[in-house]
């Protein structure tokens, strides 16, 4: 298994993102993943003045993706392979800084479609959209405890308490893999 180098920061992704989304920047990490360079030999290779490499190299130098060294009379630039190293998938899995904010917002969603959907504790109607009815499957499911096996009677007891078609939501929870069954009864999928 790949083992993570460097853990970026969701400003370095973006500040990556941006530095390789231009031609002569990505040019210019492709010629330094071949060999270290200098400023005027990367302008001959690319066929761009000098000061423009310099500009765009100090831009990736910024992002981490460049270091320079002093060799001899030159400043030589090198790829910074660390970064490099670090999948996408890896980026897109690292927890964002906005996570608790996120997850705010999906519980005042959730809130208001069970909201919407109950009155008085009875579901109104069954909702037609799919992400909607697993939302108000989800809360009608908390009545039913883990490590529990229900007889379908006491399944449908149940679900009569929040609406008149148990027969439907017990085929949509079984469906949503919510509960589960076989000959010994249902019970709660954790």
């Amino acid at each position: 298994m790949k083992q993570k180098l460097v853990a970026l920061t969701e400003a370095e992704v973006i500040r990556l993102f941006k530095c390789m989304s231009d031609k002569s920047r990505l040019q210019i990490l492709k010629s330094l993943a071949k060999e270290d360079m200098y400023v005027e030999r990367l302008a001959e290779r690319l066929g761009i003045s000098a000061p423009t490499v310099s500009f765009h190299l100090k831009k990736l130098s910024d992002a981490g993706t460049v270091r320079s060294y002093r060799s001899q009379y030159y400043t030589m630039y090198s790829l910074n392979k660390d970064v490099f190293e670090v999948s996408l998938l890896d980026i897109l899995q690292e927890e964002s800084a906005e996570s608790f904010l996120q997850a705010k917002r999906d519980a005042a969603y959730r809130q208001k479609v069970i909201d919407s959907f109950f009155e008085d504790g009875k579901l109104k109607i069954i909702p037609a959209q799919r992400k909607k009815k697993r939302i108000i499957l989800e809360d009608i499911v908390g009545s039913f405890a883990y490590d529990r096996i229900y007889s379908e009677r006491e399944v449908n007891i149940i679900i009569a308490d929040f609406h008149d078609d148990f027969c439907t939501i017990r085929r949509d929870m079984i469906a949503e893999q919510l509960l589960a069954r076989d000959a010994k009864g249902y019970w709660r999928v954790k």
